[in-house]
């Protein structure tokens, strides 16, 4: 394709992206300037619900959402859009069960819970586990815009990545997390503004809202029924609700990015709150990023870009919409980019600062008390905690150059969250509902959940998904038959393609292993419930053998604190009774 980006939009661009960063640089040299820990990473616990609530959107529903939802619905249709039946379904689970356990706690990061439940040994293991998944993740979101940028502009995905990369790395580390909750709010409004942008400029183009639904409709996009019992099946009822719901809690309930925004407000009511009031902006960027695609589908329905060669991956479709849609207004493609970027600097400053966080808490503070013999000083905490914001900043952009090979952006962030996401969200479930679950059973048991996990998620070969149908017979070198072939002959890309969908069309004639053939979404319930059974199951055989580490039951001959299971267990328990400690 021919970029059709000028200097208008990259003014608009660099504007955009300095004024995130000049909100961190101002946070940095406001307030208490971020010299203490309790500033730093926790915004002086001084936050109100909205931005929260805000940035709790914004963490994970980035640059992904707005590149891959819309993607997914012009490629598979609107079935996705049932995962928000799961996410009204644990919200109440992750703010009345899990959330006041962590509020009492007030603990920087999350995994200390697992220390006070378990064991050294099991925090070090689930925070070890918690970045791998973090730094997978920040590989995506940095090459999203990455992506978008080469589509629209020409810039190389390498350039891109860096300046992105080195740009979040900047703010994050000076800011703190004040800086990020306040620039989620901004980057927000980007966000949902590139997304109308998209709906409005259509629907202009279309004559109204109603021919994209014909279409729509007429191609097979506009499709909600598939209650299908086979796991094979990509989306259905069940893998959108029961994957999406333990992926959500995963995310939401022990996740160390959104525990650490919600310990940022004053009181338990006020997270609850933020919590509830991210349910519906959740929910509203969910259903108009698929229905964006939707409009795109409509623009394109009868010239695919990718089979037309003007892109290399359907991710960019949104960007190239843009360019070819808006390219005549000054800025306005500029004002779209920046929409994407601005949710990527928002989402990689948010978990470059939960790792810093997780490794200060968990590795430094321990190690500095092991040698010393005595705790780092408060005063001490914040140098260490920005060196290593940096240092995983770097990190992020390594990984950023092998996102590629991951598939679609939306499929290869779901998929890195269910491959950790389950078997930890399962560590955590056994220490809150359970008192007969000991560190050596759960350790033995998230180990086990991930090994299969991870041979699930990593291993194959796996089939291809089955796309519905695209058209090329529109474009403009359709116009002579021979000249399109010899331009599919000559694209590299586009051969590509054509194998692809050739092999798709032939996939029932290829014996792939039955676990193979499992959709994405079952990976984080696979992990969950292998790790939960096993770990609970180890648990009883080990203390019937004798072999359980019986500290997690007792602490002094006293029970273990009752705060720290959920608060009907933790009521019933009443901290009293060993027999009723015993009876789960």
């Amino acid at each position: 394709m021919e970029p059709n980006f000028d200097r208008w939009d990259f003014a608009v661009l660099i504007t955009i992206l300095l004024i995130s960063a000049m909100i961190g640089i101002y946070y940095r040299y406001t307030g208490g300037k971020q010299k203490t820990i309790k500033e730093y990473l926790l915004a002086d616990q001084s936050m109100t619900t909205f931005p929260v609530a805000v940035s709790l959107m914004a963490s994970f529903m980035s640059s992904i959402t707005l590149l891959g939802v819309s993607s997914e619905s012009y490629q598979f249709g609107t079935m996705f859009c049932i995962i928000n039946i799961a996410y009204i379904i644990s919200t109440p689970i992750a703010a009345y069960l899990f959330l006041p356990v962590f509020y009492r706690m007030r603990t920087l990061s999350v995994y200390e819970y697992l220390e006070r439940r378990f064991g050294h040994s099991t925090r070090l293991a689930a925070s070890l586990a918690y970045s791998v998944q973090m730094i997978l993740y920040m590989g995506i979101v940095l090459y999203a815009p990455a992506l978008a940028l080469e589509a629209v502009t020409g810039v190389s995905k390498t350039t891109a990545i860096l300046v992105i990369g080195l740009l979040c790395t900047f703010y994050s580390t000076i800011g703190g997390l004040k800086a990020v909750l306040i620039t989620d709010v901004f980057q927000s409004l980007l966000m949902f503004a590139a997304i109308f942008a998209v709906i409005v400029v259509s629907a202009i183009k279309a004559g109204g809202l109603a021919p994209i639904w014909q279409e729509a409709e007429k191609r097979d996009r506009f499709y909600f029924t598939d209650f299908s019992l086979d796991p094979t099946e990509r989306h259905t009822w069940w893998s959108l609700i029961i994957g999406g719901m333990v992926t959500y809690l995963s995310l939401y309930g022990i996740n160390q990015v959104q525990v650490q925004r919600l310990l940022s407000v004053r009181n338990l009511e006020s997270a609850q709150s933020a919590l509830w009031w991210n349910l519906p902006i959740l929910s509203t960027l969910s259903f108009s990023t698929l229905f964006s695609g939707l409009a795109i589908f409509h623009y394109y329905r009868n010239c695919d870009p990718l089979l037309e060669g003007r892109i290399q991956s359907r991710d960019q479709l949104m960007p190239l919409f843009a360019v070819d849609t808006m390219g005549q207004y000054p800025g306005l493609c500029g004002l779209f980019v920046s929409g994407i970027f601005s949710a990527s600097l928002s989402t990689v400053s948010s978990a470059v600062s939960s790792l810093s966080t997780v490794t200060l808490e968990d590795y430094i503070k321990p190690l500095y008390k092991r040698i010393t013999n005595n705790p780092l000083h408060e005063a001490r905490s914040t140098l260490p905690s920005k060196i290593m914001a940096a240092i995983y900043g770097l990190v992020c952009i390594g990984m950023a150059f092998t996102a590629g090979s991951m598939g679609g952006v939306l499929q290869a962030s779901l998929t890195i969250f269910g491959i950790i996401g389950g078997p930890l969200l399962a560590l955590f479930t056994l220490g809150l509902c359970t008192t007969r679950s000991n560190q050596r059973g759960v350790l033995i048991g998230l180990l086990i959940g991930l090994i299969f996990s991870f041979i699930i998620g990593f291993g194959g070969p796996k089939p291809l998904p089955t796309m519905l149908d695209f058209k090329a017979d529109g474009c403009v070198a359709a116009i002579n038959s021979t000249l399109v072939a010899e331009a599919f002959t000559q694209t590299d890309n586009i051969a590509l393609n054509i194998t692809t969908q050739l092999l798709a069309t032939d996939e029932a004639k290829v014996d792939y292993f039955w676990i193979y053939r499992l959709s994405y979404l079952w990976l984080s319930v696979i992990g969950f419930l292998i790790t939960l059974v096993a770990g609970y199951g180890l648990s009883l055989l080990l203390e019937a053998l004798k072999l359980a580490d019986n500290k997690q039951i007792y602490l002094d001959n006293q029970l273990i604190d009752g705060d720290l299971f959920i608060p009907p267990l933790a009521r019933r328990l009443g901290g009293s009774q060993i027999e009723e400690m015993t009876k789960l």
